[in-house]
């Protein structure tokens, strides 16, 4: 009896930390996607088979310096997103969307992602970004290689790359695919 507990426990443990794992959604950035305490399922193996996609949402480390407010690595010129990460790495866990892959050209419009000179106006499911001046970055960036730019789905009220800029590919943690509480939001992203 004490080896099947033993072994179900090791399982459990083994799945949590290397293919599935729960997360609890900590701020309004992702909205109206994900609320606040919503909980979901991240896959941590996805990316060994594949690599990461524009729309992709991921749980990741940021920068050191995000989860104290806005730092990036180099002072972004006027009208510019951050272009460089600080170079150490955050504890923190933030959750995300991927707007822009490694080499890609990107500014800001109205909040929305201008990618390679495509502005992604089609988004849904984003929160518009009102007029502050994260809203609008005409001045683009490439993204660096092996990193990724990620944005939150409530745009006016997302700490994301734009102010910390771009996430190495080995500080993202895993693809969130499912929600599983409160109840009611159980379903795939």
């Amino acid at each position: 009896m004490v080896v099947i507990v033993a072994l179900a426990l090791g399982l459990a443990l083994a799945i949590q930390a290397w293919l599935i794992k729960p997360y609890q959604i900590p701020s309004e950035s992702m909205e109206p996607t994900l609320d606040v305490g919503q909980r979901v399922l991240v896959n941590r193996f996805v990316y060994h088979l594949h690599d990461p996609a524009i729309g992709d949402i991921v749980v990741f480390h940021p920068p050191a310096g995000a989860d104290n407010g806005t730092e990036c690595g180099v002072q972004p010129k006027p009208g510019e997103p951050c272009p460089q990460p600080t170079k150490g790495e955050s504890e923190q866990n933030f959750i995300k969307r991927i707007v822009a892959l490694p080499g890609d050209e990107l500014s800001i419009r109205n909040g929305h992602p201008v990618v390679n000179g495509v502005e992604k106006s089609d988004e849904s499911y984003v929160i518009p970004c009102g007029s502050a001046a994260a809203c609008n970055m005409p001045r683009a960036i490439e993204i660096p290689p092996d990193h990724y730019f990620m944005m939150g789905d409530n745009r006016g009220a997302s700490d994301d790359s734009r102010f910390w800029g771009p996430v190495p590919r080995d500080w993202i943690i895993g693809e969130a695919f499912a929600t599983y509480w409160p109840p009611d939001r159980i379903g795939t992203l």
